[in-house]
């Protein structure tokens, strides 16, 4: 309702972004979304900031996704949240994330308190019972900058090692050979033990040094995730929903033009990435077409060359069209988990997952996003993440990457660590 709202002009939305970060600090849960940096910059927010918890639902495998469809019938209200890879995955139903990892749960969705919209230097905010200008000044009053901490030694160990990393990629290799799945995509858990960081401090050095559309700094009590996702899940606006998986990577060189037109030109002609990115294409229209109204899946981009500050990207769109009504959890249930975490055919290579990566995924490989008032939805694809248990002190993290029967175990390593880089260098990790 338009009497819960305020409308505020600043002067500077970078420093006012700090500002929110700071404030932020004394709620339990919060969920900031930053999608400043989206190339195409049709969001309809620089930053969108859900603090506080008014009412919340959680999601485990015993009542699956209908809690979420009573919640989402009964709130007409923005709310916030997350999925985690396994909601849906009833082969690891009975596996336990391991101890030297950071166990968000199956899902969870709350209704903020307080709602924060900043696009181009004005501030929206919404609450029910809370002053507007209370809010704003108590804001405005915050540092716009974050303290720097005193130095952290990180040591991380791997839940593989390289060689092991090798043969396991070989032994995918022979299911792809005995046609037990085209592509399928592993990942490597990472993880240090006794620490503890300023989360505020190392998510806006995370999103100085690796700015992506999909950022998300999300607090769940004493639970963090850092996340500098370049990656949308699925999107729903009015009738139209689509997709935008990423297959398809190459390193940046910001010291040298001809060299980085170089990387960018071999992605864009690479046999091999374009081989991967069109067959999760095809699984995400297959996907699509089991909510879409028939025949209006399609390709809007197929192939796009995208550049990151430390990567060039291959990204493709595909969209369709629902009927009016079409459930939330129904469009969840055939799209999740997304198909550039997975491979093709998905339930088979999920199966092969549970088989060979000895871990479960938790939240990364899930999704963080939102659901507004009108039932439109925004949801990322929670990859280049960093999670930190502030009661067990741990942080992980965890990546991967796309195999197929060209894949070379070596090459695929060195891809699989390229990734990781924006958090290795945030925390400064060294010897990888």
């Amino acid at each position: 309702m338009e009497k819960n709202k305020a409308t505020f002009a600043i002067e500077n939305n970078k420093a006012f972004k700090i500002k929110m970060l700071n404030w932020s600090r004394r709620f339990n849960i919060f969920c900031f979304l930053d999608s400043g940096h989206r190339p195409d910059d049709e969001s309809s927010f620089d930053y969108l900031l859900a603090a506080g918890c008014k009412r919340s639902v959680s999601i485990t495998h015993e009542n699956g996704l209908e809690a979420l469809q009573v919640f989402a019938d009964l709130n007409k209200e923005w709310f916030f949240g997350h999925l985690g890879y396994d909601i849906l995955n009833k082969r690891t139903v009975n596996n336990k994330a391991p101890e030297n990892d950071v166990d968000f749960g199956d899902g969870f969705f709350f209704i903020p308190e307080i709602l924060l919209l900043l696009k181009d230097n004005k501030l929206t905010i919404e609450s029910e019972h809370r002053d507007k200008t209370e809010i704003f000044n108590a804001i405005n009053k915050e540092d716009d900058f974050i303290n720097r901490p005193g130095p952290v030694n990180i040591e991380f160990e791997y839940g593989i090692s390289r060689e092991e990393y090798k043969s396991i990629i070989q032994d995918l290799k022979s299911h792809i050979l005995r046609g037990d799945c085209y592509e399928i995509n592993f990942c490597q858990h990472f993880y240090a033990s006794n620490v503890s960081i300023d989360p505020f401090f190392y998510y806006s050095r995370l999103a100085e040094i690796s700015p992506n559309p999909f950022s998300t700094f999300y607090k769940l009590n004493d639970k963090y995730c850092l996340c500098a996702s370049p990656e949308r899940f699925i999107k729903k606006s009015g009738n139209t929903i689509f997709s935008q998986p990423i297959k398809g990577t190459s390193k940046r060189d910001l010291t040298d033009a001809v060299a980085d037109l170089k990387s960018k030109q071999h992605l864009m002609n690479s046999a091999k990435e374009k081989s991967e990115n069109v067959m999760i294409v095809d699984l995400v229209r297959n996907d699509l077409s089991k909510i879409c109204t028939e025949g209006s899946v399609g390709v809007k981009e197929l192939f796009g060359i995208y550049s990151f500050p430390q990567v060039h990207q291959m990204i493709s769109t595909i969209e369709g069209e629902i009927e009016p009504g079409t459930k939330l959890t129904d469009i969840i249930k055939a799209c999740f988990p997304m198909g550039s975490m997975t491979g093709a055919p998905k339930i088979k290579v999920m199966e092969l997952i549970a088989r060979y990566e000895h871990f479960t995924r938790g939240l990364f490989s899930g999704s963080i996003g939102y659901i507004n008032p009108e039932g439109d939805f925004d949801f990322n694809v929670v990859i280049r993440s960093l999670f930190f248990d502030e009661t067990k002190k741990i942080i992980s993290f965890k990546a991967g990457g796309g195999i197929t029967f060209n894949s070379e175990a070596e090459q695929e390593y060195e891809e699989c660590m390229l990734k990781a880089e924006a958090i290795i260098r945030v925390l400064k990790m060294k010897g990888l």
